[in-house]
């Protein structure tokens, strides 16, 4: 009898050991729930600031290699100037081949923004270059293929264009040679449109042959650059690439 009534204690003991390791194991856990109710979706915007700020920089860097290997390459016999059409949201000209596969040709590269306010994106998208017939439109000739997505919503990229006196524009078209630098600003429209990062390229030729014109302007006469066109003062928590060679 008292070897049965000492095993039944010996249980009762256990059954009460364990309940307090559950009521123990239960506390643990909702202070690690609370803990990490609040820190989580900190966490998750902060991942967040990093993957956009990653997006950015790869497009900058995708559209500044695009414009610095600019070719001073004329549509046809009968015009002289370079085939360079700058606006403020989109550009189209010509560059040598890029890719695992490429050769010594030219393409066209047409890099611009698609899609209304809230599924817009700006596309990078491609054509093998061939002389255009007088008088025709560049994207009515040429059939782009291969679109790229490089920036997406809520982020914008525009364009300035500057000659060697380094007064932007916001269009360059119909000129003589190329542009000496091109100046790209992204924005940020959840942040009330103000720019965030702004990155500067200079294109490696402007004139035929490889070389550089003289100062002077080179884009429309009628798009002389404001005052306002200067580059914005960078934010102190954004970079700023600067010019590059």
């Amino acid at each position: 009898m008292s070897v049965r009534a000492n095993q039944r204690h010996q249980a009762g003991f256990a059954l009460i050991e364990a309940l307090g390791a559950l009521a123990i194991a239960g506390i643990v856990l909702s202070a690690l729930l609370a803990v990490t109710s609040q820190w989580l979706p900190a966490w998750k915007r902060g991942l967040d600031r990093v993957q956009r700020a990653e997006m950015v920089a790869a497009a900058l860097r995708r559209v500044g290699d695009d414009f610095a290997a600019a070719q001073f390459v004329a549509p046809n016999r009968e015009q002289k100037g370079p085939l360079f059409i700058g606006q403020e949201f989109s550009a189209t000209f010509v560059r040598s081949e890029m890719g695992p596969n490429a050769g010594h040709g030219l393409d066209v590269v047409r890099i611009g923004e698609e899609g209304d306010r809230n599924g817009r994106a700006l596309l990078r998208a491609r054509a093998a270059f061939e002389p255009i017939p007088l008088g025709q439109a560049v994207a009515a000739y040429f059939r782009f293929r291969d679109p790229v997505t490089l920036l997406s919503a809520p982020f914008r990229m525009s364009f300035a264009y500057a000659d060697r006196t380094m007064a932007w524009t916001p269009e360059w078209h119909d000129a003589s040679k190329l542009p000496f630098a091109v100046r790209m600003t992204v924005y940020d429209e959840s942040r009330g449109g103000g720019p965030v990062l702004v990155s500067a390229v200079h294109i490696q030729v402007d004139t035929p042959g490889g070389g550089f014109a003289g100062s002077g302007a080179g884009g429309s006469s009628n798009n002389q650059p404001p005052a306002a066109a200067q580059p914005p003062q960078q934010p102190d928590n954004t970079n700023n690439d600067g010019l590059i060679d």
